[in-house]
């Protein structure tokens, strides 16, 4: 089974939040960065959540949605306290 995840990208400020979800966590947050095909200009990997099965990863995403801005920050905040960039140091490769 693949691998699915959940996952908050912000902006530089921290201004905004965006969640989604991928079965390809590195090639999704590459996307972000280059800016290909997103326009929220948030491109700071904040949080993550893996998943085994996609129906939980996209449960998790609409249960994550729902909730206000502040469970959302004490969610990262919980797991990364300095909002720091979860894919500083990743190596961005793909055949």
């Amino acid at each position: 089974m693949q691998k699915s995840y959940v996952y908050f990208l912000t902006n530089k400020n921290n201004t905004v939040l965006y969640i989604g979800v991928t079965s390809n966590l590195l090639k999704r947050v590459y996307e972000h960065k280059a800016k290909i095909r997103y326009k929220y200009n948030c491109d700071k990997l904040v949080y993550y959540e893996e998943f085994s099965d996609i129906n939980q990863a996209i449960a998790r995403e609409k249960q994550l949605k729902a909730g206000n801005r502040n469970r959302k920050e004490e969610l990262i905040k919980s797991e990364n306290p300095e909002w720091n960039d979860l894919s500083d140091g990743w190596l961005f490769y793909f055949d």
